[in-house]
């Protein structure tokens, strides 16, 4: 990557990715956050290995650490980028954001003594405590997150004023502090939870992969395999960001790992640069849906649902497969449509001098997926994988890790965890009100009514809420939002609860590429210089799969690996497959010929019947795309 691109990317990024925003201290602040951070991360280790703390407890050593890096690093205003020395404001934040919740650590004796009564010193502590993890969401992960937290907040208060089924008795000051702040079931809860054990060990197991050079291994190996064929650097796109996002967190921070030098090729093949952003993005956005980190979520769900971690795998696996054959297929017709060829070989690297030179890098994801499959808790896999990484590293003297840089792992995985700690925490206080004032039935009731008690209309509006409430959110707490507020309503229709959970996962993901609030496909065309808005609905087309597949698995949870026979999902796999290739080409304009207006109009019909569960709609589907097919080959024998 030329030093010109790379300011490019890190200007994108931090325009796009508030959680990449930070500022870069020199000097003594920068020791000092470093000091911090690495203390951090021996922290989560030394619980890890040892065994963790108290529930309450472990969150909230987690949350003041948390808090005190994102004051610091994070400015009141994105204009306060000094780097000479911390502003006064933030030193101010930082200290009280490692009290509030050393108050807990330090009281905690006398809190479970007195079982859920708060004293005076509580609720302010406690409502300080609230007003910090807020401010900090605001610096971290932005105003869309704020303002439903805003909301949910004021619903607690208002509750005698609501209209209808979301009237409630309301709350008090004191009880919504004790609840929110003093029991496990608001900040302190499953979220913060999960990030303060399984999710921190996994996001530094990333950057220990990042420090060893594994992108850029994804992104030359992906060029080895697809970028000789038409259209390469798009299907080198698809691949390497599908790759990258195993272990990526963030559909933005993809976007610019992968498209910084993806996008340059493809616009230099001859996609135009809508396009070329919109690929980009919609492969990016597609990692946050590949196990087995799925952008944190994974860990979450388990949790919510009740089932091991890899059961949440196991379902994520085929969906997203479906995904980026959708996406690569959409770039596959684009490219026949305008002939266009792929890198010439001789300018490729070997695949094979690469899997003999850095290969070995890989080992580290082969062994977690492994060692969960094999019983291993996430924790443990975790911990192995990332001595594994840094010893596979050592392998080669062209990847060896120098002690330093080693030290160095902890402070960035310190720094990568504070968008989805800070997200986990606002998180907490959304469910503690939906806990509390049982506003998720309500509201789950509500949606039932206006889809006039009928499992598809409810399916669409719960589509159409998670879209709303993922747009500008980062995926773990995108999730969260989604899964507290609008899962619940096709899980009282009957719905497996995980397909309801992924459901709502899938389409607060796919906001990303959803304008007008596309954040993955704003990073795309600021990366390629293109339209915004035309990228975003490039990407929404290339990403047609992730609107379709949610409807697939709610209504035939099988391709979930629910209730599945090795038959049953073979062919409602192959079908899907099959139909995916129908709309792809459809929505492209281009099969074997390029595609009359009816074609299309076809095509997209035996896709959708293809894609529908049942053996009758599958026959059709599959008819009425051979007919196209053979017509189509027909029309360009003859025109030969």
């Amino acid at each position: 990557m030329t030093e010109k691109n790379k300011a490019q990317a890190d200007a994108v990024l931090k325009k796009y990715d508030r959680e990449s925003n930070t500022v870069h201290y020199a000097g003594l602040p920068k020791k000092i956050v470093a000091a911090i951070a690495i203390t951090f991360s021996i922290f989560q280790l030394y619980t890890a290995t040892f065994g963790v703390l108290d529930a309450q407890l472990q969150r909230a050593v987690h949350l003041g650490f948390g808090l005190a890096l994102a004051y610091l690093l994070y400015p009141f205003r994105r204009a306060w980028t000094r780097d000479s020395f911390f502003h006064p404001i933030d030193v101010i934040f930082a200290i009280l954001g490692a009290a509030a919740p050393a108050y807990i650590v330090i009281q905690y004796r006398e809190l479970v003594t007195r079982a859920g009564t708060v004293s005076p010193p509580d609720v302010i502590v406690g409502g300080i405590g609230i007003l910090l993890v807020i401010e900090a969401t605001r610096r971290v992960v932005g105003l869309p997150m704020v303002t439903v937290v805003l909301f949910f907040l004021a619903y607690a208060f208002l509750g005698p004023y609501m209209p209808g089924v979301l009237a409630h008795r309301g709350l008090s000051v004191e009880q919504l502090i004790s609840h929110l702040y003093f029991t496990t079931e608001g900040i302190f809860g499953i979220p913060l939870g999960v990030s303060s054990t399984f999710i921190f060990l996994f996001i530094l197991f990333g950057a220990y992969l990042e420090s060893t050079g594994l992108g850029k291994f994804f992104i030359d190996l992906a060029n080895a395999v697809a970028g000789w064929a038409s259209g390469g650097p798009a299907k080198v796109a698809v691949l390497s960001s599908g790759l990258m996002g195993t272990v990526s967190g963030s559909s933005v921070a993809n976007v610019v790992g992968t498209g910084s030098l993806t996008i340059p090729m493809m616009k230099k093949l001859g996609y135009n640069a809508n396009f070329a952003g919109a690929v980009e993005a919609a492969a990016s956005t597609g990692g946050q849906l590949m196990p087995p980190v799925m952008g944190a979520a994974a860990f979450l769900m388990a949790e919510f649902v009740g089932v091991s971690y890899i059961e949440v795998v196991k379902a994520a696996a085929i969906p997203a497969l479906l995904y980026f054959t959708g996406v690569w297929l959409g770039v596959h017709f684009e490219a026949k449509r305008k002939k266009l060829k792929g890198i010439p070989r001789s300018e490729l690297p070997n695949p094979l001098t690469l899997l003999k030179e850095r290969g070995h890098l890989a080992i580290p994801l082969v062994v977690i997926v492994y060692l969960l499959v094999s019983g291993y808790t996430p924790m443990r896999a975790a911990l192995v994988a990332i001595v594994l990484s840094i010893a596979c590293a050592m392998l080669r003297k062209s990847t060896h890790m120098k002690p330093i840089e080693i030290v160095y792992g902890l402070e960035r995985g310190a720094k990568a965890v504070l968008g989805v700690l800070i997200a986990c925490a606002a998180a907490g206080i959304i469910i503690g009100v939906v806990t509390k004032t049982g506003v998720g039935l309500r509201l789950a009731s509500g949606l039932i009514d206006l889809a006039g008690g009928m499992l598809l209309p409810a399916m669409f509006f719960t589509m159409i809420t998670a879209i709303v409430l993922g747009m500008g959110v980062p995926t773990t707490a995108n999730y969260v939002i989604t899964s507290t507020i609008a899962a619940p309503a096709l899980v009282q229709m009957g719905v497996p609860i995980l397909a309801a959970h992924m459901f709502v996962f899938y389409f607060g993901i796919i906001a990303d590429v959803t304008p007008p609030v596309a954040l993955a496909a704003y990073a795309g065309a600021g990366i390629s210089g293109g339209n915004a808005l035309k990228t975003g609905v490039h990407a929404s087309k290339l990403a047609i799969a992730a609107f379709i597949i949610p409807y697939i698995f709610v209504l035939s949870p099988m391709i979930l690996m629910v209730d599945a026979t090795p038959l049953g999902l073979t062919l409602a796999t192959l079908s899907a497959l099959a139909g995916m290739v129908a709309i792809s080409s459809a929505l492209c304009g281009f099969l074997a010929d390029h595609c009359r207006l009816y074609e299309r109009i076809l095509l997209i019909i035996a896709g959708l019947l293809m894609i529908k569960p049942g053996g009758t709609t599958d026959l059709i589907g599959c008819a009425l795309f051979a007919v196209i097919l053979v017509m189509q080959y027909t029309r360009v024998k003859k025109a030969a």
